[in-house]
């Protein structure tokens, strides 16, 4: 490895530990020129995920892109960037897992609305309204009904209803 001070080829390992929960491993060394010590990561090299557009182009799958998309939709919302990271690590663990190096922007978008209904019923209307496009109003409110009935007990919609609430 490289030294990065004066740049000499040779450099000897003074301590190896995993790191980023076990998806790497931390090295500390020390040259063997100027001994001067620097820290180096080793890192599997993952095959890239091929992102296939609804209009049919490709682009790699950006893990940024996904948690911006997340972040605008829970804006104004109490959900920690601690959440919604954890989100974006299952959603790219479950894509890498499919074995497949191409993956439809519906399948992510199913995946990312089947965990983000759980963590914010109102950051989960709001990406659904950009990632169904909604045409009109009639469809938002389709999807609002959805919600509500997948997210309420029996009793609480008997409750509603006894009180004149829908």
């Amino acid at each position: 490895m490289r030294c990065p001070h004066c740049h000499w080829l040779g450099s000897r390992v003074l301590d190896s530990r995993p790191a980023h929960e076990g998806k790497s491993i931390r090295r500390r060394r020390q040259c063997e020129s100027c001994e001067r010590r620097f820290t180096t990561f080793e890192i599997v090299e993952e095959k890239p995920l091929i992102v296939i557009k609804k209009d049919g182009s490709r682009e790699e799958f950006s893990r940024e892109k996904l948690r911006r998309g997340l972040i605008r939709a829970c804006e104004k919302r109490p959900v920690s960037v601690e959440k919604l990271e954890v989100l974006v690590d299952e959603v790219e663990r479950n894509l890498r897992e499919h074995n497949d190096s191409e993956i439809p922007t519906r399948e992510i978008g199913e995946m990312i609305m089947e965990r983000l209904v759980d963590v914010d019923e109102v950051a989960y209307v709001r990406f659904a309204s950009v990632y169904r496009q909604f045409k009109d109003i009639n469809v938002f409110v389709s999807e609002l009904e959805d919600l509500l009935n997948r997210t309420q007990d029996p009793n609480e919609k008997h409750e509603r209803r006894e009180s004149g609430e829908k």
